[in-house]
């Protein structure tokens, strides 16, 4: 049997709201702080999984654009 892939999950913005809330607290939320994600946004928590295995992309892309950028143009303390 072929294997389905998963529809794309959209967010509205009371929950992607939510979410960056518990991302800016916790990078890597537990099994069970997952489950208390996913009751409050109401998805499930393997939805909750995969959210943070982005955000943390997101955020690590992030972070090197930035050290990158400091160091190109690094700004004068005068």
């Amino acid at each position: 049997l072929p294997v389905r892939k998963k529809s794309r999950t959209f967010y509205s913005a009371e929950q992607l709201e939510e979410l960056e809330k518990m991302f800016q607290e916790d990078h890597y939320p537990d099994n069970e702080k997952r489950r208390e994600i996913a009751a409050v946004v109401g998805v499930t928590p393997q939805r909750i999984m995969v959210w943070f295995q982005n955000r943390r992309a997101k955020w690590r892309k992030s972070e090197k654009l930035n050290v990158k950028g400091n160091k190109k143009y690094p700004t004068s303390s005068a």
